[in-house]
This record gives C-alpha cells, sequence and structure tokens, in this order.
C-alpha cells in the first residue's frame, strides 16, 4: 500500500449498526451503539491488484430516532482508529503511523449528522464527516431501521457504505 498512490480508496461498511434503546422524555427513542452486535469493516486496493480487508474493533456512538419528525432524528459515531485489524500485526502498525491513519494526531474518525430524511427502505443522513483532520460534507444511505424487542430490550440495526478517497 504505497503513500504515493492518490486513488487509495477506504470503504467503510458499518453493517448491522444495532443499538440499545434508552427511553427519554421525548418523542425520539434514543439508542446507543452496540459494539457485540455491529461492525466497522473496509477494504482497500493494494497494488492495483488486490484488495485488503480488515475492520476497526472499537467504535461509541448513539443516535436519537424520531419516527414522527424524522428532520429531528441524529446519528453520530466515533471510530478508534488505533483499533484497526488487518489480521497482520506489522502492517496495522504501519497503518497506525504518520504516512497513512497518524493515529497519534489523529485517533479518531468521526461522523455526525446535520439532516435527516425518511426514504425507502431506511434514512438518508447527512453529515459531517471526519478523518486525518478533514471534515467534509457526506450523505449516507441507512437501509433498516426496524425496531426488534429482545429481552424487553428495544434494538434497531441500520447498514450504510461510505467510500472515501485517502489522498
Amino acid at each position: 500500500m504505497s503513500r504515493s498512490s492518490k486513488t487509495w480508496v477506504l470503504s467503510l461498511v458499518i453493517g448491522v449498526m444495532c443499538c440499545v434503546a434508552g427511553r427519554v422524555a421525548s418523542a425520539a427513542d434514543v439508542y446507543d451503539y452496540d459494539a457485540v452486535h455491529s461492525s466497522i469493516t473496509f477494504k482497500a486496493r493494494h497494488l492495483d491488484i488486490s484488495w485488503i480487508h480488515g475492520r476497526f474493533n472499537e467504535a461509541t456512538g448513539k443516535f436519537s430516532l424520531d419516527r414522527e419528525h424524522p428532520a429531528k432524528s441524529t446519528f453520530e459515531l466515533s471510530i478508534n482508529v488505533d483499533s484497526v485489524d488487518t489480521a497482520n500485526k506489522a502492517r496495522d502498525e504501519h497503518l497506525r503511523q504518520p504516512d497513512y491513519f497518524d493515529v497519534k494526531q489523529f485517533p479518531t474518525i468521526e461522523f455526525k449528522s446535520t439532516h435527516t430524511k425518511v426514504i425507502e427502505g431506511g434514512y438518508e443522513v447527512t453529515g459531517d464527516f471526519t478523518m486525518h483532520g478533514t471534515t467534509k460534507p457526506v450523505t449516507l444511505v441507512l437501509m433498516g431501521g426496524q425496531e426488534h424487542d429482545f429481552k424487553d430490550v428495544k434494538r434497531v440495526a441500520f447498514s450504510t457504505e461510505l467510500s472515501v478517497k485517502r489522498s
């Protein structure tokens, strides 16, 4: 994975963002990111001939889902970049260095929503995506959002994908 590559693309997949609800005195349900039932995975081109697959093992987040007034819904996610895991310790350590993620200076990847609207099968969420000290507006299509009660705990799950050009 050459640092000079201007076409390095990181695809983050927030697969099964299961979240646990906590009731609050409002029309919205508030959920916390459930790390046990969630995954944040990525793939990146390697030498333009293959893909490297990996994951981030640590993240936190919460969202407030207002089904009656979706525009009032909010989504936040913070990924601990130091938790990068490609199943290769030497590569993971290299990814933590200044020529890639620079985890000492930029320890997290962040998303904070600014607007939410309902679409068929889920939600379209626009927000600020911050990676490596740069914040850009992005729009995520969150598929899912159906609630499920399991052992008296309300859960909801979403999946989305985002491609990021690292250059």
